[in-house]
C-alpha cells in the first residue's frame, strides 16, 4: 500500500497538483496535509490528520464508479474523517473557491464520535 501510496504521488494529476501548491508547507491556515496518504484499504487524495479531513478530487471517471465512491466515503467517515470532494474542473478553474471551502472545513469541528486511532483504543 504505501509503495503504491508513493507510486501515485509520482504521477499526480494537474488537479492534485494545483491543489496541492495551495495545501504544502502549512499554507492553508497552518494545517498539515500528506497527499496520497493510505487510510485503511484506500488511498485518499489528501489529509489533513490533526483536523481528520479527507480532500478527493474527482475526474471524470468519478461518474462511472459513484457506488463505490460511497463506500469509500462511507469507510472513510467510520474513521472518524470528513470527506469532501471537488471535481478536476474546481480546481483548474476555481483554485479560490476550492480554498475558501477547505478553509471552512478546516474550521468545523471533527466527527463527534470518532473510533479510537490505531494504538489508543
Amino acid at each position: 500500500m504505501v509503495q503504491r501510496a508513493r507510486s501515485l504521488r509520482k504521477r499526480s494529476t494537474d488537479a492534485e497538483r494545483n491543489l496541492w501548491s495551495i495545501l504544502r508547507n502549512r499554507a492553508l491556515a497552518g494545517a498539515k496535509f500528506r497527499r496520497q496518504q493510505p487510510i485503511g484499504p484506500y488511498i485518499v487524495d489528501f489529509h489533513c490528520p490533526k483536523n481528520r479531513l479527507v480532500i478527493e478530487i474527482d475526474g471524470g471517471h468519478h461518474l462511472d464508479q459513484i457506488e463505490d465512491d460511497n463506500r469509500r466515503t462511507g469507510f472513510i467517515t467510520r474513521t472518524g474523517n470528513r470527506v469532501i470532494r471537488f471535481n478536476n474542473l474546481d480546481v483548474l478553474t476555481n483554485i479560490d473557491g476550492v480554498a475558501a471551502q477547505i478553509l471552512a472545513a478546516l474550521g468545523d469541528p471533527p466527527h463527534p464520535d470518532p473510533l479510537p486511532r490505531r494504538g489508543e483504543g
